[in-house]
């Protein structure tokens, strides 16, 4: 089958288009016949050997799949590794049979983003209507399905963009106030500006200042949820500024679900349903084929795209 390998960690040229044998399935697991293969953050920080959970050397990276089972039914579904290849083996309680009339595209957005997005809001910070919540990243992957998420719950959001083309699209998506998050000197400032005032909720996942920014531009009693750190830099969390303003930072890492799959049926149940009426638009990026796979991560780190960036196995 063809795949893509990393032999070692570094930059997108050790990812390898290589011919390899399909795997085999084990007890509890599902083969899939990948059509499409998402391209995240995560990918990046695996082939770097800087993710939380590192994998090993050799792997084929891709942690989201869809594809088609033995049966011709289609699933879409999250990996320890091994979905940029033809076939991808998955564990049965982390693949979710896909409702006809849901586009692959679409579905895949949902997948990993869109539980991570929702988990964020609702299980983490526990966003209402009440809530005036700060989004990063508001025209990729993540950011584009929490902001409409948080809008349809009623919250005021205040998106934070690059570029004034992903700006416009934030407020496409129904974001009330836009910032530019291209610089993060005076970032507070524009923040509060943009909102009229703190925000109670806040979600982060570059690290460095604008984490510090994030947090300085909290509510008293306000609360920020981090799901990454971009720059790879730290962001370490100032104990005057958590005891001043009795604010709260969680980390949140979406594989910490996947033991119980209860979290994870109630969010892609939501989801679906979410898509299906209408009101919930995955916002769908650029498709590469297979052999492009250097190009995806390298223009993902580059900040040169928006939505769901995806790998075609069938192109």
């Amino acid at each position: 089958m063809r795949a893509i390998a990393v032999r070692q960690f570094g930059g997108p040229e050790v990812l390898e288009p290589c011919e390899l044998p399909e795997p085999s399935v084990r007890p509890g697991h599902l083969k899939l016949r990948t059509r499409l293969a998402g391209v995240n953050y995560a990918d990046i920080h695996l082939r770097e050997g800087t993710y939380p959970a590192p994998m090993p050397c050799p792997f084929i990276p891709g942690n989201e799949v869809l594809g088609s089972s033995e049966d011709g039914r289609r699933f879409v579904a999250l990996s320890r590794g091994g979905g940029y290849a033809e076939t991808t083996v998955v564990h049965r309680k982390l693949a979710f049979e896909v409702p006809e009339g849901i586009a692959d595209h679409d579905a895949i957005s949902l997948m990993l983003q869109g539980n991570t997005a929702w988990h964020l809001l609702f299980t983490d910070l526990r966003v209402t209507a009440d809530d005036t919540v700060l989004i990063p990243a508001a025209a990729g992957g993540v950011g584009s399905l929490a902001v409409q998420l948080a809008k349809h719950a009623g919250a005021s959001v205040v998106a934070m963009a690059s570029s004034e083309e992903k700006r416009i699209t934030a407020r496409e998506l129904g974001a009330d106030a836009v910032v530019d998050s291209s610089m993060a000197e005076s970032l507070t400032e524009r923040i509060l500006d943009a909102a009229g005032g703190p925000v109670s909720a806040a979600l982060e996942m570059t690290g460095g200042d604008v984490f510090h920014a994030t947090l300085a531009a909290l509510t008293p009693r306000g609360r920020m949820a981090v799901f990454g750190a971009v720059t790879g830099v730290d962001g370490l969390v100032p104990i005057t500024s958590l005891l001043a303003g009795s604010k709260a930072v969680s980390g949140f890492w979406l594989p910490n679900l996947y033991p119980s799959r209860t979290h994870l049926n109630d969010s892609m149940s939501a989801l679906f349903t979410a898509v299906a009426e209408g009101w919930l638009k995955p916002l769908n990026g650029p498709v590469y084929k297979l052999g492009q796979a250097r190009q995806a991560h390298h223009d993902l780190a580059a900040r040169l795209t928006t939505g769901k960036i995806v790998l075609d196995l069938d192109r």
